[in-house]
């Protein structure tokens, strides 16, 4: 089956999924909002970045600690990864893993205070990023590798806190008969001001309208440049003092039809392609192949991610209250569905390339 766009694929959720929802298809449009996390997720899982993420942590203005802002995803250097093996019995807590660490001589937990938090649920869900420990300078995450009837094998990753980039995932859906949904401009507003202000590296415009950057050295210094050639040089600096407060910032944006027409932006699009640094977009066949391949109508190897999905929004209390509500977000898998999504991406990935659109347009994934 094929959708003309994103409104119709909302449509096609409400009616099938969403059906018992007094507003069926506002219900679909925050679903579709969630799956834009989850691709976007596993798709740096993908990309070998795992072991970098944290989800939903507060991150604080550039040089101004009284406001933070809690982004879909940020990425943070590794310090230590320790691989452990403990006994298939769940819950598993934060508890029961700090403690099985004390036993490795080379994993200090001392210095980090306890985040309790359960990473493996009795109802065979998982916790992504699950945060178990959180020091001064740096935090412990974990994460499942492998798992069977007896053993659980777990990666322990010790993470500094200040990030080098984050992502932040755009989507707006329309309402009937309009043309464009009313709070698109809002959004935008929102992501580009957290895009502008988390960063050290700033931008501002010559009377030409160009893009230069200008970056704080310290002592009252500055570096300004062309601001594409200066965020390059930033980007593969082995220079602590340009990187050291650097952020990149890396906005996903969906709904094809929504954000611009044809290759005239429109004027959310502009808002955010000036404000992120990266600005990577989810195409509507892309996010259609997704929902069609996997929770509408997939073949008998990924019927399991369908089953999470609609067990996280089943209608019926008993079903909610007997497997959990949580089943599929961007912070609670279900764990064979995480066993599958990792597997589909893996399979996909010369379907779901990245390509340049045009020097000055969105990357289209």
């Amino acid at each position: 089956m094929t959708y003309q766009s994103v409104d119709k694929l909302q449509q096609t959720l409400a009616k099938e999924v969403f059906f018992y929802a007094k507003d069926a298809k506002k219900a679909a449009g925050r679903a579709l909002g969630t799956l834009v996390e989850i691709i976007t997720f596993y798709l740096l899982k993908d990309w070998q970045l795992e072991n970098n993420i944290r989800i939903e942590k507060g991150l604080i203005e550039y040089s101004n600690a009284a406001i933070a802002h809690n982004v879909e995803y940020t990425l943070h250097p590794v310090e230590k990864v320790a691989d452990i093996t403990v006994d298939y019995k769940i819950p598993l807590t934060s508890t029961r893993i700090l403690k099985a660490l004390e036993f490795l001589k080379d994993f200090d937990v001392k210095p980090f205070s306890k985040v309790n938090s359960v990473l493996f649920t009795s109802n065979n869900t998982i916790k992504n990023a699950c945060l178990i420990g959180k020091g001064d300078k740096s935090s412990i995450i974990a994460v499942v590798r492998n798992a069977n009837d007896k053993t659980v094998k777990l990666s322990i990753i010790q993470q500094i806190e200040k990030p080098f980039a984050m992502v932040e995932c755009k989507r707006v859906g329309i309402e009937e008969g309009n043309k464009k949904g009313p709070q698109t401009i809002e959004k935008a507003k929102q992501g580009a001001y957290v895009a502008r202000t988390v960063s050290s590296l700033q931008k501002v415009r010559n009377s030409d309208g160009e893009l230069y950057g200008v970056l704080p050295l310290g002592n009252k210094k500055f570096r300004f440049d062309n601001y594409k050639k200066l965020l390059e040089e930033i980007v593969v600096s082995q220079e602590y003092k340009l990187y050291k407060d650097f952020i990149l910032t890396i906005g996903v944006v969906s709904n094809h039809g929504n954000w611009f027409t044809s290759d005239n932006p429109n004027k959310e699009l502009v808002v955010l392609k000036n404000s992120y640094d990266w600005l990577l977009f989810l195409t509507d066949a892309g996010i259609a192949s997704f929902i069609e391949d996997l929770l509408l109508r997939p073949t008998t190897t990924y019927r399991e991610v369908r089953e999470a999905f609609l067990k996280s929004y089943s209608n019926e209390v008993s079903v909610v209250k007997k497997i959990g509500k949580n089943q599929f977000t961007k912070t609670l898998m279900g764990r064979k569905a995480d066993i599958l999504l990792q597997k589909f991406f893996q399979d996909n990935r010369e379907s779901y390339p990245i390509n340049n659109r045009t020097e000055n347009s969105p990357i289209a994934l």
